[in-house]
C-alpha cells in the first residue's frame, strides 16, 4: 500500500515539474514595423538572458524561445535599439515592435566671416584674389592658343641608348601573354575580399566574442554591452569583417582590436 502511494506521487512530481517547464520555457512572436509602419526584416532578436538569436523575415515578423522575466533587444543598424523585459501576457499576444531611426550627427562648421546682409559686398569674399584670377586667365588664354613651335620627338638619343638585351630573347608582347596566362591560372585561388551584408557582419562579431578573448578590456570596467559598442567602433573604423570574416584570424583581430582601443578609450575617457 506504501509502494502504491509513493509511487502515485512520484507521478504527480513528474507531471507538475513538466508543466512547469512547459510553460517557463516558450515561444514569443512578433512584428517589427519602423515609424512609417514598413515591415522590417533582418532586425537582430536577441535574448540576452537565454543567449539566444534570430532574425525577422521579409514581413517583419518573428519568433524566439523565452520566459517570463527575460530581456530581449531589438537591433538594427540606423536605428534606435529597443530592450524589452517579458512579461506573463507577452505569451498571449503578438508582440508590436517599432524601431525608430537614429538622427545623423553633422559635425559643426565654423564660419569665420559674419555676413553684413549686403549681397554685393558678402559676394566678393568668395572671389578669386587679383593674383590668382590673374594666373587662371593666364593659364586660359595659353591654353586655348595655337602651337608656336613643332613638338620634339618623345625619343631617346642612339647616343644614350644602351645595349638592347631584348635581341635574342622574347619579345615584351610574348611576355606579356604568359604573364596573363599565370595570372587567370592563379586568379582562382585567391579569395576575393567583399564588402559584408549586415548579417555577415553581425554574425562576424558574434563569432568574435565568441573565440576571441575579450578579458583584457574587462578591467576597464567593460561590461557586455559596453564591449559591444567597442566592436561596433572598431567594426567601423577598421571594416574587421571585411578583412577577416573569410579568413578568421584571432590573433590578427585582437591586434587589430587592441589599436583601435587605443583611440576609443581615448574618445570615452576609460582607464583601469
Amino acid at each position: 500500500m506504501k509502494m502504491k502511494v509513493a509511487f502515485h506521487k512520484l507521478v504527480t512530481v513528474v507531471a507538475l515539474l513538466t508543466i512547469i517547464f512547459t510553460f517557463s520555457q516558450q515561444q514569443i512572436l512578433g512584428k517589427i514595423v519602423d515609424e512609417d509602419h514598413n515591415d522590417m526584416n533582418a532586425v537582430l532578436i536577441f535574448n540576452t538572458t537565454q543567449n539566444i538569436k534570430t532574425y525577422s523575415n521579409i514581413s517583419g515578423e518573428f519568433s524566439i524561445e523565452a520566459k517570463e522575466n527575460d530581456e530581449v533587444k531589438f537591433i538594427k543598424e540606423g536605428f534606435y535599439r529597443i530592450d524589452k523585459i517579458i512579461k506573463k501576457e507577452t505569451f498571449n499576444s503578438q508582440l508590436q515592435i517599432q524601431l525608430v531611426r537614429a538622427e545623423a550627427l553633422i559635425q559643426e562648421v565654423e564660419i569665420d566671416y559674419k555676413p553684413s546682409g549686403d549681397f554685393a559686398k558678402d559676394s566678393k569674399r568668395l572671389d578669386d584674389s587679383k593674383k590668382v584670377a590673374s594666373l587662371k586667365s593666364e593659364l586660359n588664354d595659353y591654353m586655348k592658343s595655337e602651337l608656336n613651335e613643332p613638338l620634339p620627338k618623345n625619343e631617346i638619343s642612339k647616343t644614350f641608348k644602351g645595349h638592347d638585351f631584348q635581341a635574342g630573347h622574347l619579345s615584351l608582347d610574348i611576355l606579356e601573354t604568359i604573364a596573363t596566362i599565370i595570372f587567370l591560372t592563379k586568379k582562382g585561388s585567391i579569395t576575393k575580399i567583399t564588402t559584408p551584408n549586415y548579417i555577415e557582419t553581425q554574425n562576424f562579431l558574434a563569432k568574435v566574442k565568441a573565440e576571441v578573448d575579450l578579458t583584457m578590456f574587462e578591467k576597464y570596467g567593460m561590461d557586455e554591452e559596453k564591449i559591444d559598442y567597442f566592436l561596433a567602433y572598431a567594426e567601423k573604423v577598421n571594416h574587421l569583417s571585411k578583412k577577416y570574416r573569410k579568413d578568421f584570424n584571432a590573433a590578427a583581430i585582437l591586434s587589430e582590436l587592441q589599436n583601435a582601443f587605443v583611440e576609443y578609450s581615448k574618445l570615452n575617457k576609460l582607464s583601469e
